[in-house]
């Protein structure tokens, strides 16, 4: 929970609040942008909400933040607004909130699907989602991107009977996932589902396409706000930025219209304006 003792200076006076405890995982600059604005270390409540669609999404990423680190100085409606999630982000994909910080805040993502629904990372393991998931079919898939964002994916495994996936290489961090994909190919796991090995963030990496249209990117690959194209970090690189380039070359010969990454903004483009933004990025990052 959130201490008004501990409110950062640059917050804008009002209802709402970011305390110290804030990690930067920009969870909140996704959901309410209106409301919430990057420091360069912390997010900050640059403007009060106005009206209750603003309010709404202030509260949404209060309960999104992963270290309880949003506030209000006086009761709200968090309670109520628990039942928004999983978040619809187009057709049958849908954000989870309740980010964990288990993953430093990374977003998760859960896709209906009538021949069995995927939770793509994990979220926190909490009753709302549980419900919801229950209510939608359960959980046939766990795809997980990499070592740094598993969170709690054992829980939902063992509570939905879940088969989870993952590169051998970062099988130490979930040692019994159910799935193991090996090597660098691309291996469709059932019709739709298509893994695509991208070693360089981590040794095992991996990205998840679904109906040629959603990629799944962990922290491989987002959207910049302040660039306004696809990026990637080399600071953010744990294993190996030639790696990471090379893999990244490699997304240009696929189709898709969305990127849904792990920390980072999402962005939904025509599936040419992708190919070319990721051939301008390989180019920068064999450069730095």
């Amino acid at each position: 929970m959130a201490d008004r003792n501990k409110r950062l200076a640059e917050n804008v006076p009002g209802e709402f609040f970011v305390d110290s405890t804030c990690i930067d995982c920009d969870a909140c600059r996704q959901i309410a942008p209106e409301v919430f604005a990057d420091s360069g270390e912390f997010s900050f409540v640059h403007a009060q909400p106005q009206d209750e669609d603003t309010v709404r999404n202030a509260l949404r990423a209060l309960l999104a933040c992963p270290t309880g680190s949003i506030g209000t100085l006086h009761p709200n409606r968090a309670r109520e607004v628990k039942a928004d999630f999983p978040l619809p982000v187009a057709e049958r994909v849908f954000y989870c909130g309740f980010n964990s910080p288990k993953s430093f805040g990374g977003n998760s993502y859960f896709v209906r699907h009538p021949a069995g629904n995927w939770l793509i990372d994990s979220p926190k393991f909490l009753p709302p989602l549980i419900d919801r998931f229950k209510e939608w079919g359960g959980i046939a898939y766990i795809f997980l991107t990499h070592r740094d964002d598993v969170a709690e994916a054992a829980k939902f495994a063992e509570k939905f009977s879940a088969r989870r996936i993952i590169h051998r290489l970062e099988l130490s961090s979930q040692p019994g996932a159910e799935i193991v994909i090996d090597g660098e190919q691309p291996l469709e796991i059932v019709p739709q589902f298509l893994v695509i090995p991208t070693p360089g963030h981590t040794r095992g990496h991996c990205c998840l396409l679904y109906d040629r249209k959603y990629l799944f990117t962990g922290d491989h690959l987002w959207w910049s706000r302040t660039k306004e194209r696809l990026n990637a970090g080399r600071d953010v690189c744990w294993h190996s930025w030639t790696q990471q380039t090379r893999s990244m070359a490699l997304l240009e010969k696929y189709d898709f219209e969305w990127v849904l990454p792990g920390h980072g903004q999402r962005v939904h483009q025509p599936p040419e304006e992708m190919r070319r933004q990721i051939g301008e990025l390989v180019a920068e990052m064999q450069s730095r």
